[in-house]
């Protein structure tokens, strides 16, 4: 396992003070050995780091720290993951419309590298910003659509990711008992792969269970939960799984 997967691996599980480790010693490595593609991996992790820490400055100035070494390293693949996580910054801060334009460029980016998981990755992304915009239907279709995607081509990973749009869109519809469930499918689809959300994707959830639990109250919070822990990610999704 190279060092992008063990580091991306240790990110997934939560564990920040290796992430931290792992990263500052492959910059110093890489940056001794010439290799831009292992310095822009680390400085990527560091990112991440700093924004699931609530550092969003922080966050932002790895990510250009990655992209300038990507930019001078001439390849276009490597400034991927330091746009997105530019991107995550604008989403997370706020600047909805900005996050917006920042996907469509890294959409664009990906197709162009023929990376069609990321795409999907990017839409999901773009569709927490139309939402966020108030653009529910937008919203709604590229949910659908990515959803579509991850259980035709089998991408795991990304499932817990589709349980929490739902949970997303449920709250945005003032559904907040089937956003409670899906709060449950959500978390459990995570214990499922031993993996914790990215940092924006869990302030989005943070988000849903704290709307739902105000308006449901903590013994119907509860209840939905504990139900959606017990639902498969499909299932939830099924005809007649909506209440």
């Amino acid at each position: 396992m190279d060092f992008s997967e063990r580091v991306r691996s240790a990110f997934r599980r939560g564990e920040t003070d290796a992430v931290v480790r792992m990263s500052e010693a492959e910059i110093v490595r890489a940056r001794a050995a010439g290799d831009p593609a292992g310095e822009v991996e680390a400085r990527y992790s560091l990112a991440r780091v700093a924004i699931r820490g609530g550092d969003l400055a922080g966050g932002e100035a790895r990510a250009r720290e990655a992209l300038d070494v990507a930019e001078r390293s001439g390849d276009r693949a490597l400034e991927e993951r330091p746009r997105h996580v530019l991107a995550a910054v604008a989403r997370m801060s706020g600047d909805l419309a900005r996050a917006r334009e920042l996907y469509q460029m890294s959409i664009a980016l990906n197709e162009a590298l023929g990376r069609p998981a990321t795409v999907n990755s990017e839409y999901h992304n773009l569709a927490f910003c139309e939402l966020g915009l108030g653009h529910l239907d937008v919203a709604r279709q590229l949910f659908a659509e990515g959803r579509e995607r991850v259980f035709r081509h089998g991408w795991a990973d990304f499932v817990p990711y589709v349980c929490l749009a739902g949970a997303a869109l449920a709250a945005a519809e003032s559904d907040h008992a089937r956003a409670a469930l899906m709060a449950g499918v959500t978390d459990a689809a995570f214990a499922a792969l031993g993996q914790v959300p990215d940092p924006d994707d869990a302030a989005d959830l943070a988000a849903v269970r704290a709307a739902a639990l105000q308006a449901l109250g903590p013994d119907a919070f509860a209840q939905h939960y504990d139900r959606g822990l017990q639902v498969e990610p499909r299932a939830a999704f099924a005809s007649g799984a909506r209440q």
